[in-house]
C-alpha cells in the first residue's frame, strides 16, 4: 500500500538524498576555496592553476542512495525486497558518510588546505540512514500483520 507512513520515511531519504547533488558538503581554504560535491573536489573560483580531485565513488554512491529509496517505494506489493532493499540504503548511506569523510581527510592533504568546513548537509546520510530504518521496522511490522492474518485463514 503506497499511502504508508513508510512512504513518507522513503520519501523524505529521497529528498535528502537528492539534495545532496546540488550542495556541497565540504569547503576547504587553501589559497583558493575548494569545494567537495558529487563532481569532486573542485575551486569554487576556477583558474587554470587549481587542483581537481575526482571522486567517483561518491559521485556513485549520491546517485544509488535516492535511487534505490525511489525504487523502493514502489515495491510495495513485494516487502521482503522493499526490506532488503532499504536495508542496502542504510549501508550506502553509512558508505557515503564514512566516504565524505574519507575525501575531506584527503583533499586537506591534497590541497594542503588551512582548514575544512562541513556543511550541514552532511547529516543528509545520516537522517537518510535512520529514516530507512525506520520504513524498514514499518514495512516488517506490515509483513508481520500480514503473516498474522494467514495464520488465521
Amino acid at each position: 500500500m503506497i499511502q504508508r507512513i513508510q512512504t513518507i520515511f522513503l520519501l523524505i531519504a529521497f529528498a535528502f538524498g537528492l539534495s545532496m547533488f546540488f550542495t556541497s558538503q565540504i569547503e576547504y581554504t587553501a589559497e583558493t576555496i575548494y569545494a567537495l560535491s558529487f563532481k569532486g573536489i573542485n575551486a569554487i573560483d576556477a583558474s587554470e592553476s587549481t587542483k581537481s580531485i575526482p571522486t567517483i565513488a561518491l559521485s556513485i554512491l549520491l546517485f544509488l542512495t535516492p535511487a534505490v529509496s525511489f525504487i523502493s517505494i514502489f515495491l510495495f506489493k513485494n516487502r521482503m525486497v522493499q526490506i532488503r532493499l532499504c536495508a542496502a540504503n542504510i549501508g550506502l548511506l553509512i558508505g557515503t558518510t564514512g566516504l565524505i569523510y574519507y575525501f575531506g581527510s584527503v583533499g586537506l592533504k591534497e590541497l594542503n588546505a588551512q582548514s575544512l568546513s562541513y556543511s550541514v548537509t552532511m547529516v543528509f546520510p545520516i537522517a537518510g540512514a535512520i529514516l530507512n530504518f525506520l520504513a524498514l521496522r514499518a514495512i516488517g511490522k506490515d509483513e508481520a500483520l500480514i503473516k498474522s492474518m494467514d495464520r488465521i485463514r
